[in-house]
């Protein structure tokens, strides 16, 4: 009899150990959805943002001609102040839809526009040379969550750092060989001895949310990612086929 109650409860122990394991997988993935709809409202909104700015632009130029008549007539009347008026109000519309990064792609435009505008806010030195020129054949969605990661770990690096120290963020992207290649690389008071799925598997937090997610798109696209960390700097480097 002593037996057999000892079954019951093992079996009872393996029922809850099952059940509990479950309950975490489960959480997990509802927090992994919550996070991953979080990141693509924001970055869908990033993108319709700059294709905004885009589109004002082209109207911009549709109107050229209406906005050279409209300057001459006062010109031709001798009327100086208004012309001069009229001009500073068109300067002033287009420096509300300028942006600083322009690469030939709207969806990485908006992310470089958006979140280091933010990194120099928060005090970093910024160096960003970005050219995409010729067809990108990797899906927006894609490019720009793995953009926004890469850019997101760095600026949160930076952050990390005590004040005082020299902060900075270089970009570089460009098309090579048929091939899309990104670079980042970031201040960092961290020493990372191991980069293997140990280091990833350990950052908890949108930190980590991000590199998985950003091994997930490099994967996806059958690329190549190198990671190195010496002291006072971590660099990514990313290479997807086109």
């Amino acid at each position: 009899m002593e037996q057999f109650w000892t079954v019951i409860l093992a079996g009872y122990a393996v029922v809850i150990t099952l059940a509990f394991l479950w309950y975490l997988m489960i959480r997990k993935r509802q927090q992994d959805r919550h996070f991953y709809a979080y990141q693509d409202k924001i970055l869908k909104e990033q993108m319709e943002e700059m294709n905004g700015i885009y589109m004002t632009m082209r109207g911009w130029r549709h109107d050229y001609h209406n906005h050279m008549q409209t300057i001459k007539a006062h010109l031709e009347a001798e009327q100086i102040a208004e012309a001069g008026g009229y001009l500073d109000k068109m300067e002033d519309a287009l420096e509300q839809i300028d942006f600083e990064y322009k690469t030939g792609n709207i969806g990485v435009d908006a992310i470089l526009n958006s979140k280091l505008s933010i990194a120099k806010k928060h005090e970093m030195e910024v160096k960003c040379d970005a050219v995409l020129e010729g067809e990108i054949t990797i899906p927006q969605i894609d490019l720009c969550v793995l953009l926004g990661n890469l850019v997101d770990n760095a600026i949160e690096a930076c952050d990390k750092m005590e004040a005082g120290q020299r902060k900075f963020l270089r970009i570089y992207m460009c098309i090579r060989q048929s091939q899309l290649y990104i670079s980042v690389a970031n201040a960092t008071n961290e020493v990372i001895r191991k980069l293997d799925k140990d280091y990833i598997s350990n950052k908890r937090g949108n930190h980590g949310h991000g590199l998985k997610r950003i091994n997930l798109i490099v994967e996806k696209h059958s690329g190549y990612i190198n990671r190195q960390n010496e002291p006072g700097v971590f660099v990514t480097e990313v290479m997807l086929p086109l």
